[in-house]
């Protein structure tokens, strides 16, 4: 029988740049809508449950205060919204553009603290300096313009306030990437594909969007131009993973 609906990410497709695909957004939400059910499982065994370290580094680094407004964007299935409320957030508003990633998030990571709304990280549904810590963890490369995404972290942050973004790096220590690589162009997506049961390409995409993506150098200079100062980098678990924070002028 086949497929009711092509994948998101065919072999061809992810041979070029994937982030230069025209129709990506839409793709970026099939992809999300099809492994919604089983992205937590896989976060967790393919990172070796460092995905939740990772999210509690972001968290410290925030300088969170008690009872601060954070905007966590791309929140998927609400990891760092339920992070956040949990280090004493007064409000979280955990935004989305995929509606069956938040049907998870509402169903598995409620708290009072926290709204799950569905939206576009380039066209976010909130006014102007509501947000205390705008976060985005593994998200920023799935969107389609990175500098208007970020002209909105900008727009929704007070003065002051903080941005956060977590996300995926190539390791610069030669043993650590090509191990890093060997997982996750190669072991990864068959083990995840396997548990998910997964037709869209989503776990091909991941290590291909990886690796297409911007530096960690090149994403700092596109936030520090985007009305953002005091920028730091800090490489997590040997630099498969950077978390970016910065300041809002």
């Amino acid at each position: 029988m086949p497929d009711p609906q092509p994948p998101a990410w065919s072999e061809a497709e992810l041979a070029r740049d994937p982030h230069a695909a025209a129709d990506k957004p839409e793709r970026v939400r099939s992809m999300f809508a099809a492994i919604a059910p089983a992205y937590d499982l896989n976060n967790r065994l393919h990172s070796m449950w460092r995905d939740q370290a990772w999210r509690r580094f972001a968290v410290r680094a925030s300088g969170l205060k008690p009872g601060q407004t954070v905007i966590d964007v791309a929140c998927g299935t609400g990891d760092l919204s339920l992070a956040f409320a949990r280090a004493g957030a007064g409000r979280v508003i955990g935004v989305d553009f995929t509606i069956e990633m938040l049907h998870v998030a509402r169903e598995r990571k409620s708290h009072p603290s926290i709204t799950y709304v569905q939206g576009d990280a380039q066209r976010l549904p909130l006014t102007e300096s509501c947000a205390d810590v705008v976060s985005i963890a593994f998200g920023i490369r799935n969107v389609q313009d990175v500098d208007r995404a970020l002209a909105e972290f900008r727009r929704v942050l007070r003065p002051g306030g903080r941005l956060v973004v977590l996300e995926f790096c190539e390791p610069r220590i030669g043993v650590v990437r090509w191990f890093n690589n060997l997982y996750c162009r190669q072991i990864m997506p068959r083990t995840a594909t396997w548990i998910s049961g997964d037709r869209s390409g989503a776990y091909k995409y991941l290590p291909r969007s990886v690796e297409t993506f911007l530096s960690p150098e090149q994403l700092r200079s596109k936030v520090v131009g985007s009305g953002f100062a005091d920028d730091r980098f800090y490489p997590l678990t040997l630099g498969i993973c950077g978390c970016t924070v910065a300041t809002a002028k």
